[in-house]
């Protein structure tokens, strides 16, 4: 047998290792050492804030959908207002980075479902055009 002193994370474990003889079998065997019990994990982080259930979706009506979890940092439309292909309807800052969410092509605001400072998931409705 011979011992050793490992360090894992800052914590000293002194261990016994068993030789294998040249057959291929244990010496004699002996019992495991003690585990140390892990510390605590930390508490779980807290959950982003459910959204609101969407409003329903006119007929004929696309919806802009949010393409990663994230944070809508500023919404540049209103209701009612045209809007042109590539215009910038809101910001979404995911990851550090802020995302340019724009119009797939010409058409109308019919409905916000997110204001700024809300915590939205892949998929959810941000805007309907119609």
């Amino acid at each position: 047998m011979k011992k050793f002193l490992i360090n894992v994370n800052g914590k000293s474990y002194e261990v016994e290792v068993e030789e294998i003889k040249d057959g291929g079998t244990v010496a004699e065997p002996r019992a495991a050492a003690p585990v140390p019990k892990p510390a605590a994990a930390p508490p779980p982080a807290p959950k982003p804030a459910a959204a609101a259930a969407p409003s329903a979706v006119p007929a004929g009506a696309a919806t802009v959908t949010s393409p990663m979890p994230g944070t809508i940092l500023a919404v540049n439309v209103k209701v009612g207002e045209a809007v042109k292909k590539g215009q910038v309807l809101c910001i979404l800052e995911a990851m550090k980075m802020e995302n340019e969410i724009m119009a797939a092509g010409d058409a109308v605001v019919a409905s916000i479902e997110v204001s700024a400072g809300d915590a939205v998931n892949t998929g959810q409705v941000l805007i309907v055009l119609k």
